[in-house]
């Protein structure tokens, strides 16, 4: 089963994205993995709302704390570091999806902030829509 790719209509500029942040504890993303990683079938991205940097035992109390508040396990290939993040909006969502955005044409064109971004490949349960049907989600989490 192939997914559909999410039709971007619009970005939030970035006036946008400083008023659509505020409150935000974070943003989790849950997609599937590439298909050979069985083990880790699900790819997670975590958006934290700081722009600064974090230790690496701050780091790592917020991802054992989230890992065992969203049911995940296995988590492997762990990136965590600050990162431009754009919002795409489109018809079909109700609330901006976050882009990680990795190439620097992206970073160019693309209004973004910088947040702290964890990315992890793991398993978890509590995330079907991701694992058996494909699709990719985020939720919002506010202070």
């Amino acid at each position: 089963m192939q997914a559909k790719a999410i039709k971007t209509d619009k970005y939030l500029d970035q006036q946008q994205i400083q008023e659509h942040l505020k409150n935000v504890e974070y943003i989790i993303m849950a997609a599937p993995a590439p298909e050979h990683f069985k083990e880790t079938p699900l790819h997670f991205t975590l958006f934290l709302n700081t722009d600064e940097a974090l230790s690496k035992e701050i780091q790592e109390a917020i991802l054992e704390k989230f890992l065992q508040e969203q049911k995940i396990d296995k988590p492997k290939e762990l990136m965590s570091q600050l990162m431009p993040v754009g919002f795409a909006l489109s018809q079909a969502q109700d609330t901006p999806m976050p882009m990680l955005l990795i190439k620097p044409q992206d970073q160019r064109i693309i209004p973004h902030a910088v947040l702290h971004v964890m990315d992890f490949l793991a398993n978890s349960d509590a995330f079907d829509e991701a694992k058996k049907d494909n699709l990719t989600g985020w939720s919002y989490s506010y202070e």
